[in-house]
């Protein structure tokens, strides 16, 4: 039986108790966290406690806050001996002020609310210790079949390529959306075609599944879009994406 403290109570920390709440070989032995709150979901599954000083002796602890608390947060389990991880893709382990330290990343976007199936989110484990990283890489197999090695420098790379995979492609699909709205059409338009490009680069390269003006260089339509867009911050958007795609493929051309 793994004993397991959360520290924090966003998105994260609600999906991975959650999670771990169905692992019988876990035992959640406190949820700690400034917001009074936000803690009060946790009481169905764990002990809460609002007081960083009298966080519960346990194996493993997870730091499931914002990157910028993640150092303030560790120095509370300075004299814990059990292993003391951040679930954070941006910040290196080493920020960690603790001679246990280690990383417990699950790469996927956390929404309040929205089930995930946590099987397929793949789990990237970092730790100063051997036994450590196994501990954690057992933990990680209790909840997803996707388990990896990966170190601080990669790690840092692959949450920067989930930013341009997520959250600025997200960013776009709201660009799409307030172009619709202001035409009185439906966001729900878009939908079959953003569903499409997911499908498709699940069996072949982004590069191969590239459609439209800007890899075709058809220059006049490309114009015609241009006009069309009163903001000029989504002119500047749209001209500097199209032509980093333009030249992708400006050999083919």
């Amino acid at each position: 039986m793994l004993s397991i403290v959360i520290l924090g109570t966003g998105n994260i920390a609600k999906h991975l108790v959650g999670a771990l709440s169905k692992v019988k070989e876990v035992r959640l032995a406190q949820v700690v966290g400034r917001n009074q709150e936000q803690l009060l979901w946790f009481s169905g599954f764990s002990p809460i406690s609002t007081d960083f000083e009298s966080v519960m002796e346990a194996d493993v602890y997870l730091i499931a806050v914002k990157d910028d608390a993640i150092v303030e947060v560790s120095k509370h389990l300075s004299n814990k001996k059990g292993i003391v991880a951040h679930v954070s893709g941006a910040t290196p382990m080493d920020d960690i002020p603790h001679e246990n330290r280690a990383v417990f990343y699950p790469l996927q976007s956390f929404t309040e609310g929205r089930p995930l199936n946590f099987k397929t989110i793949p789990f990237c484990i970092e730790a100063h210790r051997e036994e450590s990283a196994e501990i954690l890489k057992g933990l990680a197999r209790h909840l997803s079949d996707h388990v990896y090695d990966i170190d601080t420098h990669q790690r840092k790379k692959l949450h920067l390529a989930a930013m341009f995979a997520s959250n600025f492609s997200n960013y776009l699909y709201g660009v799409g959306e307030k172009l619709c709205l202001d035409e009185g059409l439906p966001f729900d338009l878009l939908k079959p075609l953003i569903l499409e490009t997911a499908e498709k680069i699940q069996i072949m390269s982004p590069k191969e599944a590239q459609t439209g003006p800007a890899r075709r260089g058809d220059m006049k339509t490309m114009q015609a879009h241009l006009a069309l867009l009163g903001d000029e911050k989504q002119k500047e958007i749209y001209s500097l994406l199209s032509e980093a795609i333009k030249k992708v493929y400006e050999e083919k051309l």
